[in-house]
């Protein structure tokens, strides 16, 4: 059950974010403080930035006792770095939002009253996307589809990593060691009660996506290899189909070649079958190898992240070695 007067921990993570983070911090804090029953902590997580990023964040750590930096050693990924917030983070609620003020942080207030009313995982629904092409909608409404259908958990539509998570919620996640994540698919495999939030999502206050085609293409094969196996069934059906066009060929070169007098060899019906099952072998290869790499990245069990300084709040300095470590701990 909620506290009276709970700690709430706001996760940001940020990469190259410089053009509009003070006007992020400006509006969280304002959102904030006008929640006047909540104590809370902002966790910026500096992903490796390689602008102004990080001189901006140690500025927002001198000036707001209620913020705390975790520097990363270098760029591992929104997904990491979100994770990296989590394992600081000291709430009983932790609110995960991006620098970018595309999901407004005023609707914090909403999501702390879901949580209030029982609900553990409270996620953003994306009713309007302004200032995305047409090509980012279509992709995003194929992706989440695709995804539902193929995998065994149902990822609600139209949501992001925009969410509130209660404390139970966010240990369960990070009980959940993988190196390819998609925490919104992880938020929904570990159940709780959930409820959807809608909103209408703004354009990028300052600066580019973070996200373009090859990092977007990267995301959903994580989802769909990390929360399916209907790959593998396609691979054993495929070689089904064509062990049976197989058979069927050889069948019909039989009954030519008893019943008939007339032989003549297709080299072009040769070279599309030998095509068609080089093809088909690729495929199945491919699809095999997503699977082996992946479990290739698990085994070595490195960590999700590094922690190269943390700034705590009203600290006037980072933390030393010692005190870094136990940071480090939950994700080795």
């Amino acid at each position: 059950m909620p506290q009276a007067n709970p700690l709430l921990s706001i996760v940001v993570p940020c990469y190259n974010e410089e053009e509009g983070l003070r006007e992020c911090h400006s509006r969280l804090t304002s959102a904030l403080d006008a929640l006047c029953a909540s104590q809370y902590e902002v966790i910026y997580i500096n992903d490796g930035s390689r602008d102004g990023t990080g001189e901006i964040l140690r500025s927002l750590h001198a000036a707001s006792a209620c913020t705390r930096v975790v520097m990363l050693s270098r760029n591992f990924g929104h997904q990491a770095a979100v994770t990296a917030g989590l394992t600081t983070a000291r709430g009983q609620s932790v609110v995960m939002i991006d620098a970018d003020l595309q999901d407004p942080p005023e609707l914090i207030g909403e999501m702390l009253e879901l949580w209030r009313q029982g609900f553990e995982v409270v996620y953003g629904v994306r009713e309007s996307r302004a200032g995305e092409g047409r090509f980012k909608l279509w992709s995003a409404r194929v992706f989440y589809r695709l995804i539902n259908r193929l995998s065994d958990v149902e990822i609600p539509l139209d949501s992001g990593d925009f969410r509130l998570l209660d404390r139970r919620a966010v240990e369960s996640l990070l009980s959940m060691p993988e190196r390819h994540r998609l925490l919104r698919g992880m938020s929904s495999w570990i159940g709780f009660r959930q409820i959807g939030l809608k909103y209408a999502r703004a354009p990028r206050f300052a600066g580019s996506t973070k996200y373009p085609l090859r990092k977007m293409l990267n995301l959903a094969l994580d989802g769909i290899f990390s929360f399916s196996t209907v790959p593998l069934r396609l691979v054993t059906l495929l070689g089904l189909v064509t062990a049976g066009m197989a058979a069927a060929g050889i069948l019909y070169s039989l009954v030519v070649r008893i019943f008939t007098t007339h032989w003549v060899a297709g080299w072009a019906t040769l070279i599309l079958a030998v095509l068609l099952m080089g093809g088909v072998e690729m495929l199945c290869f491919g699809i095999l190898g997503e699977y082996i790499g992946r479990i290739y990245t698990e085994i070595k069990q490195r960590p999700l992240f590094l922690v190269r300084e943390v700034l705590e709040p009203g600290a006037p300095s980072s933390l030393d070695r010692r005190e870094l470590q136990k940071h480090l701990d939950p994700v080795v």
